[in-house]
């Protein structure tokens, strides 16, 4: 078939499957647009800002497991999505991002909104590519989606130059992909799998500990399985919440800085760590030299490597998680449950020493009630994405996770202003479930424009602000480590949250009370509409437990026993 390059990329995007591109238009990619208007294979979103459009691609991506897709033009339309980009690698989320360029004859001459978009998005992205010739484009757009889904996914960046977008060749899409360099292991090497069993059968304390790569695999019903034949306490990474399910006996919580103490302790005292798809970040290890200091190390990843990059490893497989766990699982078939009796018994003292708690108030809303309250509302229909800070920690803690997927938030990169377009590519995806994005005060303003976005679309995500007036956690770490000098975090002055919610086509609620709370959450839900809720929160509650930066993981700062007395700890 004889077509133009903008209409090979609309072909190639139908071909394969995505129903919703998130974009924003400019004169580099003018001729796509121009082919968008004209086809019906897939919708697209405008957002208001080229970050917000990778973000929602990305929250797209994050709930369906499918690779998701964004648009934006040359310059500064490509530079405002690399905090996307960068986002999205960090935490391996499977998208496309396809951007405009100046026309090949003038790459390269400093000409009006050019920018070098494959030098500035290769240390973010999984690959890039820049296509030079017609006939590429085709083959590339396939690779462009093998390499996002395939093997560790990532983000991909196909940046396409505008004299190719009008040029008219022949168009032929591949059936297949075939790139001798690229490789990825998924069975697991059978022997090292057998090793790995036969620790599990020798060991005292073994703790699984559960990273975002379960999710990727979508491997969380075999690791469950895992959990409940061989009886051995999980852990959680932030990435990881919902895989094992809240009321899992066997789930001992998150870990890590603001892990919980029965989680923190069980990682510090285990003799076997089975790591499936984590990567070891530091958020998690505290100080390295005392991580784990007396456990062997299994270590399961698709990715080799992540395998040994910071920690020994005793038992190294590369491969795929669910590929690994269903080769482990017949092997660990003559395992004695009772083995691990004792252990877990240590672990509920630790649990009921120091529980997951805080201290709730009848005269302001504590934060962390706020999020077990929209739990017990909502719950099992309810995906909930956040912004990055208190808020995000405070909904890992106490929202009841049940099923992967249900948990999206920015945790590798931690960017502020995600929550709210990733609940629109949430939102879309899943218009029957309720979408709400945990943020604070400081992040919602980060990509408020999205309410535009969201009233146009009729895209009715809630918006959950948790307002202390401050940066919250910035503002923590000045109380405990800055002999409380609050510099630049006070955000006492600030707009009217219900005001401008109306003011772009929204509801806002302004709440105050448990009761205020309750109603307005019940009257969001029944909501067609984007709503803020404007929740007024203790202003100096603060995220605890916590490991101070560096330390060591059984160090931690735990809830003191009386009510904070709003001067901070």
């Amino acid at each position: 078939m004889q077509m133009s390059g903008a209409q090979m990329v609309c072909e190639a995007i139908i071909a394969e499957g995505v129903k919703t591109v998130f974009g924003y238009p400019g004169g580099a990619i003018m001729h796509v647009y121009d082919e968008i208007y004209k086809q019906e294979g897939f919708e697209h979103i405008l957002n208001r800002h080229e970050q917000a459009s990778v973000h929602a691609a990305d929250g797209y991506a994050r709930a369906t497991g499918e690779v998701g897709v964004a648009m934006v033009t040359s310059g500064p339309g490509f530079t405002n999505a690399v905090t996307g980009l960068a986002t999205a690698y960090m935490d391996s989320i499977p998208m496309v991002v396809i951007s405009g360029q100046v026309p090949l004859s003038l790459i390269g001459t400093d000409g009006f909104q050019e920018i070098d978009a494959v030098g500035i998005s290769r240390p973010c992205t999984k690959h890039n590519f820049l296509v030079r010739k017609l006939e590429e484009l085709p083959r590339i757009m396939k690779e462009a989606f093998y390499i996002a889904r395939s093997g560790r996914p990532g983000p991909v960046l196909v940046d396409i130059p505008k004299d190719i977008t009008v040029e008219i060749g022949e168009y032929s899409y591949p059936d297949s992909v075939n790139i001798p360099s690229y490789k990825p292991t998924y069975k697991g090497n059978n022997r090292q799998i057998e090793k790995a069993a036969e620790a599990i059968k020798s060991a005292k304390k073994p703790l699984l500990y559960i990273g975002g790569g379960v999710v990727l695999s979508d491997a969380a019903d075999l690791v469950r399985q895992l959990a409940e034949k061989t009886q051995i306490p999980a852990v959680e990474t932030l990435m990881a919440r919902g895989v094992m399910g809240a009321k899992n006996p066997l789930l001992l919580g998150m870990l890590g800085m603001h892990g919980n103490y029965s989680s923190n302790m069980a990682m510090s005292e285990t003799d076997l760590v089975i790591s499936l798809g984590a990567r070891f970040d530091d958020r998690v290890t505290g100080k390295l030299s005392e991580f784990a200091k007396y456990a062997d190390i299994i270590h399961v990843d698709i990715d080799a490597a992540n395998i040994g990059k910071l920690v020994d490893v005793d038992f190294p497989i590369v491969g795929d998680i669910s590929r690994v766990v269903e080769k482990m699982m017949p092997l660990l078939d003559d395992v004695n449950p009772d083995r691990y009796n004792a252990w877990r018994e240590i672990l509920k003292r630790y649990d009921e020493l120091h529980p997951q708690s805080y201290i709730d108030s009848d005269d302001v809303i504590k934060p962390q009630w706020a999020i077990e309250r929209i739990g017990e509302l909502i719950g099992e229909n309810a995906i909930i994405t956040s912004d990055v800070g208190q808020h995000q920690m405070w909904a890992a803690q106490h929202f009841p996770f049940d099923r992967p997927r249900q948990w999206i938030n920015s945790g590798g990169l931690g960017t502020m202003g995600f929550g709210f377009p990733a609940a629109l590519g949430a939102k879309r995806a899943f218009p029957d479930k309720t979408v709400i994005n945990v943020t604070g005060d400081g992040s919602i303003l980060m990509n408020m424009q999205e309410l535009v976005t969201a009233a146009e679309y009729k895209i009715p995500v809630i918006n959950l602000i948790l307002n202390n007036h401050f940066l919250g956690m910035v503002r923590q770490w000045q109380t405990f480590f800055y002999e409380k000098r609050y510099s630049e975090t006070d955000l006492s002055f600030q707009p009217n949250f219900k005001a401008l919610a109306e003011a772009c086509g929204g509801i806002g609620y302004d709440v105050t009370t448990k009761a205020e709370f309750d109603a307005a959450i019940k009257d969001a839900i029944e909501q067609d509409k984007v709503c803020f809720m404007n929740v007024q929160t203790n202003r100096f509650e603060d995220v605890l437990p916590m490991v101070p930066a560096g330390g060591a993981l059984f160090n931690m700062m735990l809830p003191q026993k009386t009510e904070n007395n709003g001067e901070g700890k």
